[in-house]
């Protein structure tokens, strides 16, 4: 894989990264909000106040994953293994890597991993 390519990779995953971090930032005084009415508000408010909580719980949850897999694809760059499926061994594509910067299995790698998990 080009020098110039995991450059342009390494610049993405980076960005990713900074606008989940800003994300979470930005979510944690939305959540600071919902437990401030929680505070104030009626029964009904309440209630809908604990459902906002817990979707900006899952959506934490999956911005943690994704850092994550941003990290390792991070790593996979500083070791120069990134672009290589961990599973089989083959070149990831680089039109999977564009769409999917810290997709560390191939196509068939994914697809069958998906298959086991169903």
């Amino acid at each position: 894989m080009e020098k110039e390519f995991i450059e342009k990779m390494q610049a993405k995953l980076i960005e990713q990264r900074n606008k989940i971090l800003a994300s979470a930032a930005s979510q944690n005084s939305d959540l600071k909000k919902i437990v401030e009415n929680v505070e104030t508000g009626d029964v009904v408010d309440q209630a809908s106040d604990v459902v906002d909580g817990q979707l900006l719980e899952s959506v934490g949850a999956a911005n943690a994953n994704r850092l994550t897999m941003i990290s390792n694809a991070l790593d996979r760059i500083r070791q120069g293994t990134y672009g290589k499926c961990l599973s089989c061994g083959k070149d990831i594509p680089e039109e999977r890597l564009e769409s999917v910067p810290e997709a560390f299995l191939c196509i068939a790698c994914k697809s069958r991993e998906e298959l086991r998990n169903r």
